[in-house]
């Protein structure tokens, strides 16, 4: 299929989804970049897009969801940006302001169905109980320092693991726990638990884009340079072991 005619193709469905819903909203999934969802069609009546960015607390299906139930909300009470909406089971969300030089790297379908150069966007950010590393500050500029995993919005991958890279881990760790289970599985998978593995009950384990952890946590270096079926421990204080 042509690239023209795959354009027109989603903008068809884009134009669709608007009629009937109010609104389309864009899932971004695919490592190293932890994945994203905007709305496409809210800036007419409301003045700006929603962006959810990361949010691996939540399944990755559930991005899409709280978008939308956001927008439930916004049509019903308005666009308060700073104010609290609770939206169940998920919990509660505030709107922030998004700087341009996020926006203007991550709602592409919206800026090409506009044929704008830039929109205005809020970011949709859990509240304090649910939020994990990935979820990124959008109200300040874009700054590949500050950015963590986002860097590779405009940096190219320069870890020596393949860019596809992925981990097995869980909750615990991407709130910031300290990593102390480390193995590798394959050439592009992981295992990085915060606590004994198998003790991680199952809703708890995500599989995420092991960049979101090598950049929340400098002290996973060694990680990367595991040879495949090999693994690593530490305790809260100690540095890393060979396992067994």
């Amino acid at each position: 299929m042509k690239d023209q005619d795959a354009r027109i193709i989603a903008i068809k469905r884009i134009e669709e989804n608007i009629a009937r819903h109010g609104h389309h909203t864009y899932l971004v999934a695919g490592a190293p970049l932890p994945h994203f969802a905007y709305t496409i069609g809210l800036s007419p009546k409301f003045g700006a897009e929603l962006i959810f960015a990361g949010g691996y607390f939540y399944p990755a299906e559930a991005g899409p969801r709280i978008l939308d139930a956001m927008v439930v909300n916004i049509s019903a009470n308005g666009l308060e940006p700073g104010v609290d909406t609770h939206l169940p089971p998920y919990g509660s969300f505030s709107l922030r302001a998004v700087h341009s030089t996020w926006s203007e790297m991550m709602i592409l379908g919206a800026l090409d169905y506009y044929r704008v150069a830039s929109l205005p966007a809020f970011q949709v950010v859990p509240d304090a109980e649910h939020r994990t590393v990935d979820v990124p500050n959008m109200r300040e500029p874009w700054n590949p320092r500050m950015a963590l995993a986002w860097r590779w919005l405009k940096e190219s991958w320069d870890k020596p693991i393949p860019a596809k890279s992925v981990a097995l881990t869980n909750i615990e760790a991407l709130r910031g726990q300290r990593i102390t289970e480390a193995a590798r599985w394959e050439e592009d998978e992981w295992e990085l638990f915060a606590g004994a593995g198998p003790d991680v009950q199952e809703q708890d384990r995500r599989v995420v884009p092991i960049g979101i952890l090598l950049e929340s946590d400098p002290t996973l270096a060694p990680v990367v340079d595991l040879s495949v079926s090999k693994a690593l421990w530490r305790d809260t204080e100690s540095d890393w072991h060979p396992w067994g």
